[in-house]
């Protein structure tokens, strides 16, 4: 019987590609890309994981030494993997329901405010100039923008190294980093809610609703829920790929690795020690960690599926 199934799938398979062939050869050029720089490197890093790879010599066959090591060995890894959790867990959700409410809020604006505050919104999430501006803004001296206020406010008596004190730098850069997140997510909320044909909210008046938080619930989030799933894809995603925010605020290392996280840490044994091996199984490791929680929003976002 399953010998039946296989062979109709196969015969199945063959004639969809003979009646879309042309469909198919137009999906060939990006199909080869995605497959040389994205499918290859992740299984050349699953492979090299496994390995001792220095770049220089031939890699030698470890494995699950790297592994090992990762869980039993490297506490820096335990605090990178604790700070990206927190990351994932604390400022994707707040960040993906703000860039929702802000979405919301500025698609009830006229069309051209609408047009420069979508722009507003979405500009920090692109420019490069926000490091150094946060960076002057928490500077550790007394020019800083936070510790001059406070100084002049007799609040404290010596300026605070805000981005350089365990005590306070993850908690700066977890809020900068909610204002860094209105990224493609943000910009998939605004199609989405610009998308909704706006018949359905007359024909849902006269079926009984009659607040825009009935509006809310039963007609807007149900349509834009191939939306809704992009962008909590890309706010999760981009919560688990954090680095560059604390490289340039917190320096790299940061102090006693208060803000270590697991891109970081790939970044320090991949670009900077040469362990190629190690850092293929660190980022085999944040793979998985990406995959589990993307089934996890599938399956709490399947339900506004149509």
């Amino acid at each position: 019987m399953s010998r039946s199934r296989t062979q109709n799938y196969h015969t199945s398979f063959s004639r969809r590609i003979r009646k879309n062939w042309d469909n198919y050869l137009l999906m060939l050029p990006f199909m080869t890309l995605f497959s040389l720089f994205y499918i290859l490197p992740v299984i050349s890093s699953m492979g090299l994981s496994f390995t001792y790879f220095n770049m220089l010599q031939p890699p030698k066959w470890r494995g699950w030494l790297n592994y090992a090591r990762l869980i039993l060995d490297d506490d820096v890894f335990l605090i990178a993997l604790k700070n990206t959790l927190l990351f994932a867990f604390l400022t994707g959700p707040v960040s993906y329901f703000l860039a929702l409410f802000l979405a919301w809020f500025i698609n009830e604006m006229p069309r051209r405010l609408r047009a420069v505050m979508t722009f507003v919104f979405y500009a920090p999430s692109i420019s490069g100039a926000i490091f150094f501006i946060w960076g002057f803004i928490f500077s550790g001296d007394a020019y800083g923008v936070v510790n001059g206020l406070l100084l002049r406010t007799g609040i404290i008596d010596e300026p605070v190294q805000w981005l350089l004190d365990p005590r306070y730098n993850l908690k700066i850069i977890m809020i900068i980093q909610l204002w860094l997140s209105m990224g493609a997510g943000f910009l998939a909320f605004i199609a989405g809610l610009q998308s909704i044909d706006r018949n359905l909210y007359q024909a849902a008046a006269v079926d009984g609703v009659k607040n825009r938080r009935q509006e809310l619930f039963y007609i807007t989030l149900p349509s834009m829920a191939p939306q809704l799933l992009f962008g909590a894809v890309m706010q999760i995603a981009a919560s688990f790929r954090v680095s560059r925010i604390t490289m340039q605020l917190a320096g790299f290392p940061s102090t006693d690795y208060s803000a270590r996280t697991i891109v970081t840490h790939i970044i320090d044994y991949g670009t900077l020690r040469f362990e190629m091996g190690y850092a293929s199984s660190i980022a085999t490791v944040l793979f998985f960690m990406m995959i589990i929680v993307k089934g996890l929003i599938t399956r709490l976002l399947g339900r506004y599926q149509a």
